[in-house]
């Protein structure tokens, strides 16, 4: 008989939206791919221009996802050949590496016999990544809420609605997010922790209740993105300006450089579009505008 391959699909996501600064995430439709046959030796094979110079050993970010849920679950890893494919840009704040986390470990899960749950799976991802809204959208797919205290996540999963869907502006630089974590201060006053308390709080009721018309104000934040702006030229304005062309609110995506505007279907983004790149083009920014669906379903598992 023909050897068993899992394949295993994980969404790129979104993270913090604003003011939800690592504990909202939301998954939309660009995929990280993972294909695992058993056999007698490991072998990882990166496929694609994108994947270019990532690792061949066990050093490969999502073979160490493997060991760690084989290790998580006690169990041991048998050798593999590990196919890795991905359509998320890397370092643009799209969550690429939490969907390789995430493709990974459900790819060792289905391989050892699903040892974890989902709970479990999203306990390890929130350990590995950090925090809990990258890989929570990744793995369970919507727009995720949690909480993390190093071990343990708390989460709710929202349905995202039918008609919202997402323009990505993707800048053609890296920011890795090492360097947007280290402009943010390590103070911050009552009145911003007050409106940002706020405005996260408003976010996430929007998020469970569908109700779109309060991402304009729900989005505003004074915890990370007006930091982040002096490595993303433009950044306030396109915020700002965004939602006064049709988006129906925008933030930095995750630590940046990418900004996610949200829009409902059938709007004409013409106006938009327009917008985006001229901000983008007063500052040399070269920069890809993407119109996605977001994702509903999470992970996903083929098993041949």
């Amino acid at each position: 008989m023909p050897p068993v391959i899992i394949e295993v699909r994980a969404p790129a996501s979104s993270a913090n939206l604003g003011p939800g600064f690592d504990c909202v995430g939301i998954s939309f439709a660009l995929y990280t791919t993972v294909r695992v046959t058993p056999q007698d030796v490991l072998e990882i094979v990166p496929i694609g221009k994108d994947l270019e110079g990532t690792p061949t050993d066990e050093t490969n970010i999502v073979y160490q996802a493997m060991l760690a849920l084989a290790q998580t679950a006690g169990l041991t890893l048998p050798p593999v050949r590990l196919e890795i494919e991905s359509g998320i840009p890397l370092a643009r704040g799209l969550g690429s590496s939490a969907a390789a986390l995430v493709a990974g470990m459900v790819a060792a899960n289905e391989l050892l016999g699903r040892p974890l749950d989902t709970q479990g799976l999203f306990d390890l991802a929130s350990r590995l990544e950090g925090h809990p809204d990258n890989a929570g959208a990744s793995l369970v797919g919507g727009a995720v809420v949690a909480t993390f205290d190093g071990q343990t996540a708390k989460y709710l999963r929202f349905q995202l609605p039918s008609s919202l869907r997402a323009l990505l502006v993707v800048p053609q630089y890296a920011l890795e997010t090492s360097k947007a974590r280290g402009v943010l201060p390590d103070s911050y006053s009552r009145s911003d922790m007050v409106f940002q308390l706020s405005h996260a709080a408003l976010l996430a009721a929007g998020l469970a209740s569908g109700n779109l018309t309060v991402f304009k104000e729900a989005m505003r934040d004074r915890l990370h993105q007006p930091y982040r702006a002096a490595l993303v030229p433009g950044l306030l304005e396109l915020l700002e300006g965004a939602p006064e062309h049709g988006a129906l609110g925008a933030a930095l995506s995750g630590a940046g450089p990418s900004v996610l505007c949200f829009y409902e279907e059938n709007t004409d983004l013409s106006g938009l579009k327009a917008f985006l790149t001229g901000v983008l083009e007063q500052h040399g920014i070269a920069a890809l505008l993407e119109e996605l669906p977001l994702d509903n379903a999470g992970v996903q598992i083929e098993t041949r």
